[in-house]
């Protein structure tokens, strides 16, 4: 029984969003859930639903997952896998034209690999004891909030 955590974090490496599946199934089924659940804290009003630029890595390169973007009107920088690049290749001009890939903005995705390396210092997240899925799904919640109060208390510290 493995299972695999998608996770949306923000520029300070602090989780805000997370869906869990199977271990078995492929990263790009979860996208759309973690997407759904973001919901990004403003100081005043409702949260916001929509990220500024979405930055994910290979697994995530489907043509489903690239439409579901651009319907939403997300900025996004999903470098491509080498089979999909030697197919349109292959197919010459009916092939499209790759989507945009900028390698600078790419460089930033190391925040959600920190975030993902903030919660997996947690033990029970690192190797997932519970047995139920909502059990694993609260042990996560409670460590994202840990990492939250702490990045507060941070804050709260450097400005004081």
């Amino acid at each position: 029984m493995t299972t695999k955590l998608h996770l949306a974090a923000d520029r300070r490496c602090r989780p805000i969003a997370r869906h869990t599946t199977c271990g078995q199934r492929a990263d790009c089924t979860g996208f759309t859930q973690v997407m759904a659940a973001i919901r990004i804290p403003r100081r005043v009003g409702r949260p916001r639903t929509r990220p500024g630029h979405v930055l994910a890595d290979k697994a995530y390169s489907s043509k489903a997952i690239r439409s579901h973007l651009r319907r939403r009107g997300f900025m996004a920088t999903i470098p491509i896998k080498a089979d999909q690049a030697a197919n349109r290749r292959k197919k010459g001009s009916r092939g499209g034209r790759p989507p945009t890939f900028d390698r600078e903005r790419y460089k930033q995705r190391n925040t959600a690999e920190r975030a993902f390396n903030k919660l997996k210092q947690f033990r029970a997240v690192a190797t997932r004891y519970d047995k139920r899925d909502y059990m694993y799904r609260a042990t996560v919640d409670i460590a994202t909030m840990k990492i939250w109060l702490r990045d507060l208390a941070q804050d709260r510290r450097d400005t004081a």
